[in-house]
């Protein structure tokens, strides 16, 4: 039911008045107050006319189509793009950021050389001459010279990837993510091709299990813009939003119903789920079937609740609600840090083949044709890599290349990742910012800033058609930056490797050719959105999944990390408007907050307020506790992206790096790498 005028003003004014009695207002003020002061990087706006020029925002891990505001040539805002079928005039925090972040403080302003335990500035022809010189020794060394990438949708990987090629190297990653994920079981074990899509625009019923798309799951705006137009304020709501996991997240908050599953219960939850569906005469044309009914038959409710910690009543209806639906889509995330592992991934598109929703798209035409394929590079496992490199399994890059990524911060055991990354002969990083990688690299190659350069994005990760945006242009470089596909493409001449093309707009002219799109639409901000499917033929890989499956589960707390976008992500810190947003109960003064429920908080004894050590995975980090009954008993809930050691002085330092503590193991039948749920040790300071 709507707000009527009483209502709205009853509201308004009571919200105003409890808010004086708090210190929010008080806080939010201070924090405010250290960005209006007057700083010597804050321009000063000219007087002119306004223009907004449309581009594509690749500050967010999925992206946003934007307008990009200006006076004099000059960009001082953003707002969402109503013309771009993709954000329809929504955008999400970070970009939201984006004219700020083109003079943030941590930004790097020029080609860095580390000199000792400083840096000293060179110039782009002797980071080229340095490195040709580094690389032709390397030539057909296998291993030798590597890559990790955090941009999961960019062709500059195919750039970068068969320049590695070229030099006789396969090893090439991604950072992990909901989509690599998905891609190891899909492309994986299922042996499927193209990219899992979720249809939510034509969804009568949308089941997250850990997927919080309303707050940091795949293209968020897109996500919010689906549900929203099913969900109207005044009217009928034409589509119900379920969501499953250990914490009653933002998109739980306006869901109509949330089941508490445990961190590392969500497959068995979705295992229990296809058992009740195909009991009610449910089938999949997939390979392996009649094994993975037998896989299912053993998650009865009985089991489910003991692996999972969902009642029998709580499974039965949201199985009458998947059987009721017309058209219902189950979205399937880690909810913590992406490192859910491969049996829930699988089991999701087991429910969605079941339900008749499962939704493939295709890949779009490589433009670097003797570049690897995108969906076999997101399948390789980038933890289980560097931990075979510091157990000396694998050979230690001799040059690694970081690209849009931030791996000392972001990888699971953190401390652990940062130091075998400094075991690399020579460490570049392409960063637009100082961040923990770039702090630590040998050489500093800065990217220009979004909003600088020309980029694209193919089908970014949850969307339930095969869509290609393009990035341009719309403001001039502000410090001494360079298009990292362009460097890798003059490094490729020096070094005789051939990729077919002496410039990126080269590139990207190919490929939107290659896909049949019109170039001056997409520079305009449209976007290409095609109707065509993927094959849906795969295998359920029941063997390696029911060893998954099967696994035990992991005693004592359990921790579930939680990602917000407004706090940023592991290649982007805070920035200056999103610091207010911030809550009280995760980030107060310096302290990190973790939640927990009072029976948690009881039975480790801590009260609200306390101050907690968390420790795993051989790391620790310290925490006050706050209590929730929003969080699963036996659960600690704690943010993802503080705890800064690089960046700015406005982030650096506040809070704690949960990635620390996320312990990795091995998960039983796939092999692949798996923290979500990792037991924690909680102790009172």
């Amino acid at each position: 039911m709507g707000l009527d005028r009483r209502a709205f003003i009853k509201f308004i004014v009571g919200g105003a008045a409890g808010t004086l009695f708090t210190p929010i207002p008080w806080k939010l003020a201070d924090d405010s107050s250290i960005w209006s002061q007057n700083w010597s990087w804050i321009p000063r706006l000219k007087s002119g006319a306004v223009t907004a020029d449309a581009t594509y925002s690749k500050l967010c891990s999925a992206g946003c189509a934007v307008k990009v505001k200006k006076v004099g040539g000059l960009a001082f805002g953003v707002k969402g793009n109503a013309d771009n079928a993709l954000s329809q005039g929504g955008v999400c925090p970070l970009c939201a950021n984006g004219a700020q972040m083109l003079r943030s403080p941590a930004r790097v302003a020029g080609p860095l050389k580390k000199d000792g335990s400083a840096f000293k500035a060179i110039s782009w022809d002797e980071a080229e001459a340095l490195l040709a010189d580094k690389l032709k020794g390397l030539k057909g060394q296998s291993g030798k010279v590597a890559a990790i990438s955090g941009d999961g949708s960019g062709t500059a990987n195919e750039v970068l990837s068969g320049f590695l090629a070229g030099l006789g190297s396969s090893a090439y990653y991604y950072m992990p993510s909901d989509q690599t994920t998905m891609a190891k079981a899909w492309n994986g074990i299922m042996g499927g091709s193209g990219q899992i899509g979720y249809d939510l625009e034509g969804a009568d019923l949308v089941l997250c299990i850990g997927a919080d798309i309303m707050d940091a799951f795949g293209p968020t705006v897109r996500n919010q813009k689906a549900i929203a137009a099913k969900r109207p304020i005044e009217g009928d709501k034409t589509v119900t939003l379920l969501y499953a996991g250990p914490v009653r997240t933002r998109t739980a908050a306006v869901a109509d119903t949330w089941v508490p599953v445990s961190p590392d219960g969500g497959a068995a939850f979705a295992l229990g789920l296809a058992n009740l569906l195909i009991k009610s005469g449910k089938g999949a044309s997939l390979g392996g079937f009649g094994e993975f009914a037998e896989l299912a038959a053993k998650f009865g409710p009985d089991a489910v609740e003991k692996a999972a910690g969902v009642k029998t009543e709580a499974l039965m209806t949201v199985a009458k609600a998947l059987l009721m639906a017309k058209n219902p889509v189950v979205v399937v995330g880690s909810g913590s840090g992406q490192g859910g592992g491969v049996a829930l991934a699988a089991a999701g598109v087991a429910l969605n083949a079941l339900l008749g929703s499962l939704t493939v798209l295709p890949e779009f035409p490589k433009a670097v044709s003797h570049a690897p394929d995108r969906s076999g590079l997101l399948a390789k496992d980038v933890v289980a890599w560097l931990a075979d490199v510091d157990a000396g399994k694998a050979p230690t890059p001799e040059v690694l290349f970081v690209y849009e990524a931030n791996p000392a911060y972001a990888l699971p055991q953190a401390a652990a990742m940062a130091k075998t990354l400094d075991k690399a002969g020579l460490l570049v990083s392409f960063s637009t910012y100082m961040d923990e990688t770039a702090a630590l690299a040998d050489l500093i190659l800065p990217a220009p800033h979004p909003f600088e350069r020309l980029d694209d994005a193919q089908s970014p990760y949850g969307l339930g058609k095969a869509t290609y945006l393009l990035a341009t242009a719309v403001a001039a470089p502000e410090k001494d930056c360079k298009s990292t596909p362009d460097f890798i493409l003059g490094l490729a001449g020096k070094l005789g490797v051939d990729l077919g093309f002496g410039a990126f707009e080269d590139v990207l002219k190919a490929k939107v050719q290659a896909i049949g799109a019109d170039w001056d639409a997409l520079a305009a901000g449209g976007a290409f959105v095609s109707d065509r499917k993927g094959s849906a033929q795969a295998d359920l890989g029941a063997s390696a999944l029911a060893k998954a499956a099967a696994a035990p589960k992991a005693q004592g707390t359990l921790l579930a990390a939680l990602d917000h976008l407004n706090i940023g992500t592991g290649a982007l810190a805070t920035p200056p408007h999103a610091l207010l947003t911030v809550r009280d109960t995760e980030l107060y003064g310096k302290d990190l907050f973790v939640q927990m429920c009072a029976a948690t908080a009881k039975s480790l004894g801590v009260s609200e307020g306390a101050k907690v050590k968390l420790t795993a995975g051989g790391s620790e980090i310290t925490a006050r506790v706050a209590l929730n009954e929003g969080v699963m008993t036996g659960v600690v809930a704690a943010p993802l992206g503080l705890g800064r050691t690089a960046w700015d002085p406005f982030t650096k330092g506040k809070g704690d790096n949960v990635s620390k503590i996320l312990a990795v193991s091995a998960e039983p039948g796939t092999g692949y790498s798996v923290w979500a749920g990792s037991a924690v040790s909680v102790a009172k300071m």
